[in-house]
């Protein structure tokens, strides 16, 4: 199998290099073997690494299979529930990930989660992971569908270029109508599932969030994150003493017959290799609707 791009130059590159690296985000190895095997024409022609491109020249790419690697198991497709698709273009789809269901399977053979309706959608191409949502967080999901995009979806979320925001309700009034939690993240050495601040093996993590209203006893915020550590939205409010509304693991309040309030609300990215500027709104889920 084989995906291949051809792409219109607007503006001068020092070096084809140069335009790979710093305009297409590609890593170092998969332009190591375009350079190999001579897959990058400039004008239907191989051009050395190390050669400008200039305005009006036309850049084609080809990747195969075998430049990358796959997963250990096949993903099986399930045909039990629609899978609602928010945004899709040829390479990458955002679908709307319903509460309670999980991003992906941990086993073969497992069913039921995101990824798994998406096999179906996509059948016979299979869903590649980008980013994960934990299982009670609703709301806007990214998934590729060819592999030349996963690696450059995933240098745009580390550099922010790629933005995610997220609504959620948290218990109490917050002091600040804004502000920012600069507290490292690591795991609860007591219980595996969990996360705390200053935890074991503890990696920054910081949050930003901007107060949009209140009820009698809980806060609606907008949050963005710097960094993508396990449950980080959760454990940093819940170490300020606001939990998310019904978080199963850090909320004491938290009842089974209700859903905690984290959703995964807007997606603003460029699309890899074309750069067209998208941004997707997830619908709240009427538990947001029903809260405030």
């Amino acid at each position: 199998m084989a995906w291949d791009y051809q792409l219109d130059i607007d503006r001068y590159y020092p070096s084809v290099r140069t335009y790979l690296t710093e305009q297409l985000n590609l890593p170092k190895h998969l332009v190591y073997l375009l350079r190999s095997n001579q897959r990058v024409l400039v004008n239907h022609q191989y051009r050395p690494m190390n050669f400008p491109i200039k305005p009006g020249e036309t850049v084609n790419i080809s990747f195969n299979q075998t430049d990358f690697s796959t997963s250990a198991f096949p993903m099986l497709p399930d045909w039990t529930r629609s899978l609602e698709v928010l945004w899709e273009s040829d390479d990458l789809m955002v679908v709307n990930k319903p509460r309670g269901l999980k991003t992906h399977p941990n086993q073969p053979g497992e069913l039921g989660t995101v990824f798994n309706l998406a096999a179906a959608y996509l059948a016979p191409k299979r869903p590649l992971m980008v980013h994960r949502l934990d299982q009670q967080t609703s709301g806007a999901l990214i998934i590729a569908k060819v592999p030349p995009v996963v690696a450059i979806l995933t240098k745009l979320l580390k550099t922010k270029t790629l933005q995610r925001t997220y609504l959620a309700w948290v218990r109490g009034m917050l002091t600040n109508p804004q502000g920012t939690i600069n507290q490292p993240i690591g795991k609860d050495p007591f219980d595996q599932r969990k996360r705390q601040v200053n935890g074991q093996n503890s990696q920054p993590a910081i949050t930003h969030y901007q107060l949009l209203k209140t009820n009698e006893n809980a806060s609606l915020l907008k949050i963005t994150l710097e960094t993508g550590r396990t449950h980080q939205i959760r454990v940093h409010f819940a170490s300020l003493g606001h939990p998310i509304v019904n978080d199963p693991l850090y909320d004491s309040l938290a009842t089974s017959s209700q859903p905690m309030l984290l959703h995964s609300w807007r997606i603003a990215f460029k699309t890899p290799y074309y750069n067209q500027a998208v941004v997707v709104i997830s619908p709240l889920p009427p538990e947001f609707k029903r809260f405030s």
